[in-house]
């Protein structure tokens, strides 16, 4: 108190016995006020900053959107954090990150089935009043589809995948035969290759117990009419006679010589491998095999088609499982609107043409499959749009990794011969009835 009582003495001294002292301590007062005036005005033309984590491959291809953002959009910049290779360590970082409380990620980057649980936890802000059903109209309805949980809209896409049937069309066509139409004719005609000693198998795709399984399987499964789980309903079709049928069917691929011995132990590449050598008649893949196996080096560069998945005999289509990323945005974001102006710019048009002719990856708006620039690069997109019009969603529930896990280990069991198909899937349908009881508890 006597040191202020002594300041507030001298100043007043001062201030009557000085002019100069009177002037200096106006031109103080004069710039700490502007000072005060400026410094949140510059704080204000700072920047905000988005930051975006990703897997490390698909980092470099989106630079191009970001690159155009930013062009577009001065005062806001995307940081893009460079996650792991693994899907599922990128999800299990977004997961740890909201569990903490204070997610340092603005933009959310999610593959298909991450949507429900981010959103049934509260982590995502819902979009659905805030895009249009015109912004919508140009994008795959099951692209769109992918992004909701209890038909509100908290995901976009930016680039769509789903499960092809390759085909060697030189060989079918060498025994003057016409690609299938049905599961029935996939099976003969690669009988009648493999007694021709064309090829060595039939059929390949993913047996391994992770979730290449899942999406293969609900590919067949469709074709046969079934269903996994209703998301509306939460009815579980695993134990009707349409999904025994189609885990029989597989099961049949192997025990008929069609698929190898070895193919419940398989993944992608695994299957690719065998394909690109030569030594098989078809293939169920995805569509980033095509370049692979047209490369200068393929055995079989230019003896491929593809088509979507065939379905049993008398039903209408088969399925393709619908894969893919799209964005969204995290609830706990400081930048909420200029987040959402980043996902609209990162969804549109001319942007995603950009971002398709860099990258090659599968389009999310229907009319790039036919572009003409796109098409005169990637000369089978027209195709893949037939797959993409077949595709078929897995369950979009909050537990959907645990019913995935229930499904994985009991259709394993019943194609390595555990148990009967017809075993395996009532014994899955009940753990599922179960699990999704238990989330209706909570």
């Amino acid at each position: 108190m006597n040191f202020v009582r002594s300041l507030k003495q001298f100043f007043k001294q001062r201030w009557h016995q000085s002019r100069r002292f009177r002037i200096g301590s106006w031109i103080v007062l004069t710039v700490l006020s502007a000072l005060l005036v400026a410094v949140p005005v510059v704080l204000s033309q700072q920047p905000v900053t988005l930051r975006l984590l990703m897997l490390a491959p698909d980092i470099p291809p989106y630079k191009v959107l970001v690159k155009a953002f930013e062009a577009e959009n001065p005062g806001i910049r995307i940081q893009l954090d460079e996650g792991p290779n693994s899907a599922n360590t990128n999800e299990d970082l977004y997961t740890t990150s909201f569990l903490l409380g204070n997610s340092p990620y603005d933009l959310i980057n999610m593959d298909v089935v991450w949507t429900p649980k981010f959103a049934a936890a509260g982590w995502l802000l819902d979009l659905t009043d805030e895009v249009s059903p015109q912004d919508l109209a140009g994008f795959s309805p099951q692209a769109v589809e992918s992004g909701r949980y209890e038909k509100r809209l908290y995901r976009m896409p930016v680039r769509s995948d789903a499960g092809v049937l390759y085909y060697r069309k030189d060989l079918i066509e060498q025994a003057g035969l016409q690609p299938p139409k049905t599961l029935d004719d996939l099976m003969s005609i690669s009988k009648t290759l493999q007694e021709k000693k064309a090829a060595r198998w039939g059929y390949l795709w993913q047996g391994r117990q992770y979730e290449g399984l899942i999406t293969m399987f609900v590919e067949v499964l469709k074709g046969f009419g079934g269903f996994w789980i209703d998301p509306q309903s939460l009815d579980v079709g695993l134990d009707r006679p349409e999904a025994v049928r189609a885990a029989e069917f597989l099961r049949q691929t192997i025990t008929q010589g069609v698929s190898p011995p070895g193919v419940t132990t398989y993944v992608e590449e695994d299957t690719r491998r065998i394909f690109q050598a030569g030594d098989a008649v078809f293939l169920r893949n995805w569509p980033y095999a095509w370049e692979l196996v047209n490369k200068d080096d393929s055995r079989i560069k230019g003896k491929v088609g593809i088509m979507p998945m065939v379905p049993a005999p008398g039903q209408p289509v088969g399925g393709s499982c619908l894969g893919g990323w799209g964005v969204g945005i995290a609830k706990t974001t400081r930048h909420p609107q200029e987040a959402l102006k980043a996902v609209k710019f990162l969804t549109s048009q001319a942007p995603q043409k950009a971002y398709i002719l860099a990258s090659g990856y599968v389009p999310s708006r229907r009319n790039l499959f036919n572009d003409p620039e796109i098409v005169a690069k990637y000369s089978h997109y027209p195709q893949l749009l037939k797959v993409v019009d077949q595709a078929v969603l897995r369950p979009s529930i909050a537990q959907y990794a645990q019913a995935s896990d229930i499904l994985q280990r009991y259709l394993s069991a019943a194609l390595t011969n555990q148990q009967t198909p017809e075993e395996a899937m009532k014994a899955a349908s009940g753990e599922t009835r179960r699990l999704l009881e238990a989330g209706k508890k909570k």
